[in-house]
């Protein structure tokens, strides 16, 4: 087994510069997207950018000013940023080359037939291959006052001048970017200021459209999701992505920003499934106003490359913010979470628990965890802690969790634990009459329980808990 467990500090990487030129060409008025034109130093980044600009033309309607105000600004970010390599820190236990090495081509259009059926209680919104298709939603159950669908749809002119207000108020990476660039549409969660959604909103990403393994054809998808809570509002958001296809090759290309307000509460489920032959890449960021609260409960067990880049920004004093976090790795698979929390004023309360289980030898999880208290973030309590469970030889996991205080007046800790299963809570089992096998089950699947527990719906919870047995399953027959 391998583990690496790295001393927190700060890499800085020069930046490469580039010359670049966007030129508009004469387009027709239903569409004004800026045709992408540079002398660029990565031709694989600058092909990505064209066929996922082309895939828009076929739109025969012009883009709402928030969506097209978001792909202008990602135009520019992405002819002046390189593709990720192990050189780069925050990649630097990333292989990417899984979608570096195939034929990456855009979803400009879902399946013209769908056979999905949508097992949910809750208000639905339903998004394949990138695309909203209402015909698989159901949101009738939502209070007056609350909006959820497509951009284009937003009923008044002050809910898109608020959406407006946020787009591009933060600059991710290059898949951030991508997601801006190629997004077909913006699907957006309105909560008005007072307003208590009891029943979450449950979004279902599917994945259909696929390659076949060998092929080298890798379709992506950029779906994006913006929520706004006004003041005092509260909601439940069920994210939740799975593949169609048992071992197609797609890539899923994700951003979900989230806009909390003073006083406002978001409960934040996601839940990743997708094709164990996949690339699965997600952006979530979290604005936070004063008194606000932010849950974010994750459990990711799919793709053979899975990525999740966690930024939370605190805009107000005595914020709640609490992540927790279950990865499972149980093939060729690698399980990624990098989480940033800026805490720039006083009384912010903060956990992160990170829990993974690498149960394949060539299986890896990496975790990144960088929390910041600035100089007048005072009376600050945060802490943070990751562990992580080896099951099998030349299992891998990279964890850093990294806590840069400049404040003096504070409480934090953070700590880290990398094992495999310990011998005295095995014996413990065995001196009461309970087999190997049997003990094994019970200790390794209680390791992500105090996670998957924390799901705060009974039926989420219940299919999870039967699909990670399921996937477990198969290792724990094979070691007993």
């Amino acid at each position: 087994m391998a583990a690496t467990l790295l001393s927190p500090h700060l890499l800085l990487n020069p930046k490469l510069s580039i010359q670049t030129s966007v030129s508009k060409f004469p387009t027709p008025k239903s569409r004004s997207t800026p045709k992408i034109r540079a002398a660029f130093s990565d031709p694989f980044v600058l092909q990505i950018a064209e066929s996922l600009e082309d895939s828009l033309s076929s739109s025969s309607t012009s883009s709402p000013p928030p969506l097209q105000k978001l792909r202008d600004a990602s135009s520019q970010t992405v002819l002046s940023t390189p593709w990720p390599s192990r050189k780069d820190e925050p990649f630097r236990f990333t292989d990417t080359s899984l979608i570096r090495y195939s034929q990456v081509t855009p979803i400009s259009h879902p399946p013209t037939s769908i056979a999905i059926s949508t097992d949910t209680q809750f208000p639905n919104l339903s998004i394949v291959d990138g695309h909203i298709v209402y015909s698989l939603s159901n949101l009738s159950q939502l209070p007056t006052g609350v909006f959820v669908g497509s951009l284009s749809s937003l009923p008044s002119e002050t809910i898109t001048k608020r959406v407006s207000e946020f787009v591009v108020n933060f600059e991710g990476d290059l898949f951030w970017s991508l997601n801006g660039l190629g997004t077909p549409d913006m699907a957006v969660v309105y909560v008005p200021a007072g307003c208590r959604v009891e029943m979450p909103l449950h979004i279902v990403y599917y994945s259909v459209e696929g390659g076949d393994i060998g092929s080298k054809k890798l379709p992506v998808s950029n779906p994006r999701v913006f929520v706004l809570v006004e003041e005092g509002g509260e909601i439940g958001v069920i994210e939740e992505y799975v593949g169609v296809g048992e071992n197609k090759c797609y890539w899923a290309n994700t951003v979900t920003e989230v806009v909390i307000g003073e006083g406002a509460k978001v409960k934040h489920s996601y839940i990743q499934s997708q094709s164990l032959s996949a690339a699965h890449i997600k952006w979530t960021s979290v604005q936070q106003g004063s008194s606000s609260s932010y849950e974010l409960i994750e459990v990711s067990t799919g793709g053979k490359l899975s990525r999740h880049n966690v930024n939370i920004q605190q805009v107000g004093p005595d914020t709640v913010t609490e992540l927790s976090a279950f990865h499972l790795s149980v093939g060729d698979q690698t399980q990624d979470l990098h989480s940033r929390l800026v805490l720039d004023h006083p009384r912010g309360y903060s956990r992160q628990l990170h829990k993974c289980i690498v149960a394949h030898s060539l299986g890896q999880a990496v975790f990144d965890g960088n929390i910041k208290v600035n100089r007048y973030a005072q009376k600050t309590d945060a802490g943070q802690l990751t562990r992580s469970l080896l099951l099998e030889p030349r299992a891998t996991v990279n964890v850093k969790p990294n806590l840069q205080i400049i404040a003096d007046d504070v409480k934090c800790s953070h700590g880290a634990a990398i094992s495999d299963l310990e011998e005295n809570q095995l014996f413990y089992f065995l001196a009461r009459g309970i087999d190997l096998e049997t003990a094994r089950k019970a200790l390794i699947f209680s390791f992500g329980g105090d996670v998957i527990e924390r799901l705060p719906y009974s039926s989420i919870r219940k299919k999870v808990e039967t699909h990670i047995k399921a996937l477990l399953e198969p290792t724990l027959k094979g070691s007993s």
